[in-house]
């Protein structure tokens, strides 16, 4: 952002750690790299320590670098949402917005909230960043994002949440697997089948082993991944079934590809999926603006998911008692 209420000495500081040394930062700001390697030596000056290690491949931030870069990015972020309010303040709907995604929201609900938004709101910047719901609560908290779309987040004192809803566990096999004419199934019936399981980086792996470690210990999933995509095209081959909710699937469910059975065990306690804002810190009034949006394209596609998996369910015709699981 080329702006003087940005210290330039923070962006040289900024370019040279991105790019590795104080020439490309110089073509990359179209100042001399005289000038930058001045700024960064009055900045180690004026804090009496080195911000970077000189090393015969490049510039390299030390410790005290790392919290001079943290600085910048913050000012940078806090200069954005202050720019974004005071052209909201003239009546114009303008400015960035960071957002924290799941690797699963890719192909289903973003890129029609990315159209919405540019559709009623052209003067609005997305920077959407696809991480884990650990590192989304992180960003969140730590003003690395302004808001999030993740799974299972949890109420705590510097997350609002904007929007929520309940997604139950289910079983998810292909359209011709001998368990897709169920109407609902037990896990005790799932551990019969070859399971792709998500590993611990992903929420649903450590909501198993807490509730129903059993399942993982019977099935011995012979497949453990923390790729989403990985475990639908095992699952859509037909040679392993998964436990995940059916937003995850949400794709493949629209196009038939996939059933989502729901789970008819009392203890399979559902999944959430939320639309959340930093509580703890100013946001430009966009940010809610923007969160509204996003809580309604969530909420329609979750809608589109379910009529479709009603109306396969329908297709099925009566089952009788005989045919569902004990």
């Amino acid at each position: 952002m080329q702006t003087t209420l940005h210290p330039k000495a923070l962006r040289y500081l900024a370019a040279v750690a991105q790019l590795g040394s104080v020439q490309a930062a110089a073509r990359e700001v179209s100042i001399s790299a005289s000038a930058i390697d001045r700024q960064i030596l009055l900045l180690e000056d004026d804090l009496g320590v080195p911000l970077f290690e000189r090393l015969p491949r490049g510039m390299q931030l030390t410790a005290a670098g790392e919290l001079v870069l943290a600085l910048s990015q913050r000012w940078k972020s806090d200069l954005s949402r202050t720019l974004s309010d005071i052209k909201q303040m003239q009546g114009v709907n303008q400015g960035q917005l960071r957002i924290a995604a799941m690797d699963s929201h890719a192909n289903s609900f973003l890129p029609p909230f990315i159209h919405s938004v540019a559709s009623e709101h052209p003067r609005i910047m997305l920077e959407v960043e696809i991480v884990n719901t650990d590192d989304a609560v992180r960003h969140l908290t730590g003003g690395e994002v302004d808001m999030a779309v993740a799974f299972n987040l949890r109420p705590q004192r510097d997350v609002q949440i904007v929007w929520t809803a309940e997604l139950p566990l289910g079983c998810v096999v292909a359209k011709d697997h001998p368990l897709a004419d169920r109407l609902q199934v037990a896990l005790q019936d799932v551990a019969d089948w070859p399971l792709a399981a998500q590993s611990r980086v992903l929420a649903i792996r450590r909501y198993l082993e807490s509730k129903h470690s059993w399942l993982l210990a019977q099935a011995k999933p012979p497949l453990v991944t923390n790729s989403l995509q990985l475990v639908k095209s095992l699952v859509r081959s037909g040679s392993h079934v998964a436990i995940t909710s059916e937003l995850d699937v949400g794709p493949e469910l629209l196009a038939g590809d996939l059933r989502f059975i729901r789970l008819k065990d009392r203890n399979a306690s559902p999944q959430t999926i939320s639309v959340a804002l930093c509580s703890s810190r100013s946001l430009p009034r966009i940010a809610k603006m923007v969160a509204d949006i996003l809580s309604e394209q969530v909420a329609s596609y979750l809608q589109q998911v379910r009529q479709a998996s009603e109306q396969k369910d329908c297709g099925l015709g009566s089952v009788s008692s005989s045919a569902l699981p004990l």
